[in-house]
């Protein structure tokens, strides 16, 4: 594993990699696409319009070059559900480029986003899309609601320009040049309109005071009130967004073209290279050569592909790596895959089979490398029960399932014993939805899914006593065993005990654990149909034969006692209460309230979420029987933004709605 020719390049000339991140609808596909074609590649598969085009339910590598640098792009996907995907691609990143559209009403949905780069310390970018459907819409007015929800300065780099009410072009603020767009084709440089003046120079006034607060050269220019010249702008800018410390924002329309010109400028002279996110991420410069891998592809006939950034060296086809030797090196320009005999440190590549490679994992040549920070996938918000279509197929969906789980960290297999249900659980029903479709299309499985079943138990009201005599009499030795047991409830969640108040010798020591046993194996099926949990059992009295008792005798008696002391005692069916947080946006919690107290939950309280400006938690107790497709009416309720997590809390009595 040697470094590559093309180790020499000069450190700003190595590769870098952007993940397009932004809420669904936001136009971040066709961003993907305009920034792909802007480098001089094909836009990729994505064609027409983009409105018809299917979302994304994974992310999109395309690898393209730009004035002579190499980059790749990562296009996550926007929906909630598929968050997983979006995170994996934050951790190999350089810089996240968010997508918003120009609606201020839309600006919580990047609240995630914003506190997501925040807690990594990864730099970001915003590029306001649509920006020709501005209208009446002032670009201040959105930056303030993403403000809201951005702990990080936002500072516009670009003012719109405005003529007949329509948003036909833009004001660069560190440059101060102005540009008039065209449709497809390079942007006309042109003279700032004169009615654009004033709002520019309050614009760069502003961004001026933004950038001097962490550079006295410029903070000393500011205080002067001396017009500071682009250099003096472009550089505290730069060192400002490699730190983490701000996000500046452009604007633009990618359906048209419009501002990616501009984007791809931006992007080359900020976009921190691979050896400074390196450094961030605690990755010394010098040893063997690190490669991580961030997502996991069975390609079927073309075998597991390991999806991996380049953090330090190089690797070549056929070297070791990890423990196994790798089968193959894929680059993808424009997003068509391609075969590459290397990649050097910061290129993104799918490595071949890698068999034993784990998503997250880092590999070296040596097979010592230390760990490095990577997402935890969310916990499950839904499941469903699944089943196979064939039966010939269960024996292939053990290993179907596991695939599917290594592709897909945020995918839950979870074997209910107690159900006799295999579950599929994930972050919705649309998540679930694109699982099932994988395992019968990537792994040949085709199942049925179902609601899962609820785990319900029961109890008894009072105590109650019953006596039982097993007697059979054949040829040879007979049955006989007769036993005098009380049921008694205990305390919820003290589960189950068995006491012996024999005395006398009415029942041999020896028979009585064959009593014990089967009155715990007697309440794994209560009278109405469920475990039976919080009993005290009690052995009273009893009789046996000198011949005719043994230890099976003596448990069919006490199942015989079991079954009717349980039926005399007011059985009670219980089901689990989870205790649930929901973490909506503070214009959602009264709705998300409502939802669960019509779930028949009970509201603990709600509170301001810590460094989440504008959420709110919400705790409450909900019976696990409301909770299938809680997920679902959330999100509809709250721009598909809302989630929760649960925990089992306690058991308690069934009562119908």
């Amino acid at each position: 594993m040697n470094s590559g020719p093309n180790e020499a390049r000069p450190a700003s000339r190595r590769p870098r990699a952007v993940a397009l991140i932004g809420p669904q609808g936001s136009g971040k596909s066709t961003l993907y696409d305009a920034l792909l074609a802007a480098a001089g590649a094909p836009a990729g598969r994505r064609n027409g319009d983009a409105k018809q085009r299917a979302m994304g339910t994974e992310a999109r590598l395309g690898h393209c070059t730009f004035m002579g640098e190499d980059w790749a792009l990562l296009d996550c996907p926007g929906s909630i559900e598929f968050a997983q995907e979006q995170a994996a691609a934050l951790a190999v990143a350089d810089l996240a480029l968010i997508v918003c559209e120009p609606d201020p009403g839309r600006a919580a949905t990047l609240a995630p986003a914003f506190h997501a780069l925040e807690a990594a310390g990864l730099p970001a970018m915003v590029f306001v899309n649509k920006a020709d459907t501005l209208g009446g819409t002032h670009v201040r007015d959105t930056l303030a609601a993403l403000q809201a929800h951005s702990r990080r300065p936002l500072v516009l780099r670009q003012v719109p320009i405005r003529e007949g009410g329509e948003v036909t072009g833009y004001v660069d603020l560190v440059s101060e040049r102005a540009y008039r767009w065209r449709r497809g084709a390079p942007s006309d440089l042109i003279r700032i309109p004169e009615s654009m003046m004033a709002r520019e120079a309050e614009a760069r006034a502003a961004l001026a005071e933004t950038l001097a607060d962490h550079d006295d050269s410029l903070l000393e220019k500011v205080v002067e009130d001396t017009v500071p010249t682009p250099g003096d702008l472009y550089r505290p800018l730069h060192a400002d967004v490699v730190a983490g410390a701000l996000d500046p924002v452009l604007i633009g329309a990618a359906e048209r073209r419009h501002g990616v010109l501009r984007l791809w400028k931006a992007l080359r002279h900020d976009v921190p290279g691979p050896e400074e996110t390196a450094a961030r991420r605690g990755i010394a410069p010098e040893g063997e050569a690190l490669a991580q891998v961030f997502r996991t592809l069975h390609a079927g006939h073309g075998g597991k592909l390991s999806f991996a950034r380049i953090w330090r060296g190089g690797v070549k086809d056929g070297a070791t790596l990890g423990g196994a030797r790798i089968g193959g090196i894929t680059r993808f320009p424009a997003g068509e895959a391609a075969k590459v005999p290397e990649a050097a440190m910061g290129e993104v590549v799918a490595l071949g089979r890698l068999e034993a490679a784990a998503t997250g994992q880092v590999l070296s040549p040596s097979g010592t490398a230390p760990a490095l920070p990577f997402p935890a996938p969310p916990q499950p918000v839904y499941a469903l029960a699944i089943a196979t279509e064939d039966r010939k197929d269960d024996v292939r969906l053990s290993g179907a399932l596991a695939r599917l789980a290594e592709e897909d960290p945020s995918i839950s297999i979870i074997h209910d014993a107690e159900a006799g249900q295999i579950l599929l659980a994930g972050q919705g029903d649309l998540h679930l939805g694109h699982a099932v479709a994988r395992l019968a299309e990537a792994h040949g499985v085709r199942v049925t899914t179902t609601r899962p079943r609820i785990a319900f138990k029961e109890t008894i009201r009072h105590a109650a006593r019953h006596h039982a005599r097993h007697r059979r009499q054949t040829g040879g030795h007979g049955q006989f065993a007769d036993v005098t047991l009380e049921v008694a409830p205990r305390t919820r969640g003290d589960g189950f005990a068995f006491e012996d108040r024999i005395v006398g010798g009415a029942i041999p020591r020896k028979f009585i654990p064959a009593v014990g046993e089967a009155a715990e194996e007697a309440a794994r099926k209560g009278p109405l149909g469920n475990p039976v949990v919080d009993v005290q059992v009690t052995l009273l009295d009893g009789a046996f034969h000198s011949v005719d008792s043994s230890d099976m005798a003596f448990a069919t008696a006490t199942r015989m006692a079991m079954q009717e002391a349980l039926s005399k005692a007011e059985p009670v069916v219980l089901e689990p209460v989870d205790q649930v947080t929901v973490l909506v946006p503070q214009d959602g919690t009264a709705a998300a309230q409502r939802l669960l107290t019509g779930r028949r939950g009970q509201i603990l309280g709600y509170a301001e979420k810590p460094d989440w400006p504008g959420w709110d938690e919400v705790q409450a107790l909900v019976p696990e029987s409301e909770l299938h497709d809680l997920i679902i009416e959330l999100r509809s309720q709250t721009m598909g933004l809302g989630t929760y997590t649960r925990r089992f809390d306690h058991l308690a009595e069934a009562r119908a709605r």
